[in-house]
């Protein structure tokens, strides 16, 4: 049995996988030209049963201990798709997604699959970086006329620009695991050097200002 609560486990299970990946030293560069020391690609845990069960798994129990009214799972496309199908499958409950924006034919649909106005949703996302497109996403189940209990993410930054927006939206947010677990894993298995962490936690503070 491993000694790991979910959070570490989780992390573990990302950096095991290759899904998060740690440069303190060569950061990475997003789309924005903000330099980060770490890379997050969540969809390889699709690839992995073990780590998509476990994931599927916790993302159940936790809906079923703090959020056990939810009616509807929903995903966010592209990413939490098949989070959200699979945790739906787990509680027998109905399953839909949401797209990032309607689509421009047909019945130009922004929600595919069902939900009904009054009912009580669940979102699922993979990955929490600044919020704007997960709150985005819980922001049209809302304006579809359902209640939005919880966004449910894999994995969050911890970025005050995303805690400080979902704190705006009252929104509530809730990670399966997190930067800070992140750092802490990586580092008790030797996957960063103590002399890292303080480098590592200083990108959180203030994202902008790391390795320009």
């Amino acid at each position: 049995m491993s000694s790991l609560n979910r959070s570490e486990q989780v992390a573990s299970y990302l950096l095991e996988i290759g899904a998060v990946a740690l440069r303190p030293q060569e950061p990475f560069t997003w789309t924005s030209g903000i330099k980060s020391p770490i890379y997050c690609d969540n969809r390889l845990t699709m690839a992995y049963p073990e780590v998509r069960n476990y994931i599927a798994d916790a993302f159940a129990q936790l809906i079923k201990s703090e959020y056990p009214d939810a009616e509807v799972i929903a995903g966010t496309a592209t990413a939490g798709i098949p989070h959200a199908a699979w945790v739906a499958d787990k509680l027998n409950l109905p399953m839909a997604y949401i797209r990032d924006k309607a689509k421009g034919h047909g019945k130009q649909n922004q929600i595919e699959g069902l939900i009904k106005p009054g009912q009580k949703v669940v979102v699922i996302e993979d990955l929490i970086s600044t919020g704007g497109s997960s709150i985005k996403a819980a922001q049209a189940v809302q304006e579809a006329g359902a209640e939005v209990l919880a966004v449910l993410a894999i994995f969050s930054y911890e970025l005050d620009r995303a805690v400080d927006a979902f704190v705006a939206a009252e929104m509530p947010l809730q990670s399966l695991s997190n930067y800070s677990t992140l750092i802490d894993v990586a580092l008790a298995q030797g996957k960063i050097e103590s002399t890292d962490v303080d480098l590592l936690k200083s990108w959180r503070k203030d994202p902008s200002s790391f390795g320009v």
